[in-house]
């Protein structure tokens, strides 16, 4: 098995904060065999890529986003007015997804798995939904991963708000079918292993009570945990209140829906009770600012009470240098009492996510962890010590300085540039794009 030595890095880790410069990095197929100093000594025959200071940190992962959304930027459908998010919802986003079809989403995926990378993501989680294209669209969302050599997760929205129980029925077992084929490829190992499932939904006020138990079963069949939108608004709260009489999370977890693999995103409305919840069974909330700006729902005041907290940009692009400075800024001008350091951390965990579901080890610099690194030539005009790194983050780095992209041992994008020609994809993308939003016209 060959192996690279990247050569005189500032190697930089989020949490725990730490700043070493002058480090040797010794990859070994997918994962860090060592790290120190004059390592090509002690491997005379490795392949060295010099660094010159570049600063090398665990790769980044973006924790919650819809790569569905790809081709939405500057969309030319007629949208009506939008004066709350139920209306955004019904007016924009589920008149898209009702019009993707399987040449729009590969190429939508396409263009955010590329983007996530130029941004410096080596990971990103993301959650699917195209009501008239089911069966067999995880897969083409994963063709794009695999085509790019992003690692991401993956799954398919459930919800019954266009086709009532068929449409639960058929979302589910998207789910299940997708899950079973990323475990018949990682048992063929023809390929890299770096794409995952979660169960996915939409959120509680979508989905019936038959719909909460088959997702239930579809977790237990595939030993996967679940991906929901959750108290984003308001009306969520008030929905699950009128209808069942149940807090959300309290709600979800009647049906063992809420355990370490389970990943909530928003959660602006939360009660006591199913903040408790998540926090007792381990599982996440992840955090979206820019979406919960842009849509005017709010903000979440109860940041500091989770156990387990992570960024997410739900579908505005994957640049979590960016997300991580508005985190910090709107919760700030919120009256918040945190630092950046804590959003560093939060940035940080979405690798304790891939960790708990790759069944592997990511987001340290460190013998035996993945090779998912990001690297970036960051000219600090200030000490780069790990008491400040959150700092540079927040007021200096940014997607900018990224200059290449390691994943699973490979690098993916070295010295600004892809290893293969990405203009046509544009080219094309932009064509589906048109097509999709004259599609989305034509529907009611």
């Amino acid at each position: 098995m060959s192996m690279l030595i990247l050569k005189n890095a500032t190697a930089v880790q989020l949490y725990p904060a730490s700043v070493q410069e002058n480090v040797d990095i010794a990859i070994e197929g997918d994962v860090i065999r060592e790290v120190g100093s004059a390592l090509s000594q002690r491997y005379p025959d490795a392949r060295v890529k010099e660094m010159h200071g570049k600063i090398v940190m665990p790769g980044i992962v973006c924790s919650h986003n819809h790569f569905y959304s790809g081709l939405s930027r500057g969309v030319q459908a007629n949208i009506a007015p939008c004066p709350d998010f139920i209306s955004t919802l019904k007016n924009l986003w589920w008149r898209l997804d009702r019009a993707l079809d399987e040449e729009s989403l590969y190429y939508s995926g396409l263009i955010c798995s590329m983007e996530a990378i130029r941004s410096g993501c080596t990971s990103v989680i993301d959650h699917h939904a195209s009501p008239n294209y089911i069966a067999g669209s995880l897969s083409q969302l994963r063709n794009a991963f695999l085509k790019v050599g992003l690692r991401g997760m993956t799954c398919f929205e459930t919800t019954n708000r266009n086709g009532g129980q068929k449409e639960q029925q058929d979302s589910v077992e998207e789910n299940i079918r997708f899950a079973r084929e990323i475990d018949a490829a990682r048992t063929k190992g023809q390929e890299p292993y770096l794409v995952e499932a979660h169960i996915g939904a939409h959120a509680p006020f979508t989905l019936s009570d038959e719909g909460l138990s088959m997702l239930r079963e579809a977790t237990i069949a595939t030993g996967r945990g679940l991906h929901i939108h959750a108290a984003e608004d308001k009306y969520d709260v008030s929905h699950s209140h009128h209808h069942y009489g149940k807090d959300l999370l309290e709600r979800l977890a009647e049906y063992d829906l809420i355990n370490s693999k389970t990943l909530i995103a928003h959660g602006l409305y939360l009660s006591d009770n199913d903040i408790r919840l998540l926090n007792e069974n381990d599982g996440f909330l992840v955090h979206n600012s820019r979406s919960n700006m842009n849509n005017q729902v709010g903000y979440n005041h109860r940041l500091t009470e989770y156990r387990n907290l992570a960024l997410g940009t739900d579908g505005i692009g994957s640049d979590m240098f960016e997300e991580l400075k508005f985190a910090f800024f709107k919760h700030r001008d919120a009256g918040g009492p945190l630092w950046p350091d804590s959003f560093a951390r939060a940035l940080t965990n979405g690798n304790t996510l891939l960790s708990r579901n790759f069944n592997a080890k990511f987001g340290r610099l460190e013998a035996g962890y993945k090779a998912d690194l990001t690297i970036c030539d960051y000219a600090s005009p200030t000490p780069l010590i790990a008491e400040n790194i959150a700092g540079h983050l927040a007021f200096g780095i940014s997607a900018n300085n990224v200059n290449s992209v390691m994943v699973n041992g490979a690098m993916i994008y070295e010295d600004r540039e892809f290893a293969f020609d990405y203009e046509p994809i544009f080219a094309e993308a932009r064509k589906a794009a048109a097509k999709l939003w004259q599609r989305m016209d034509a529907l009611n």
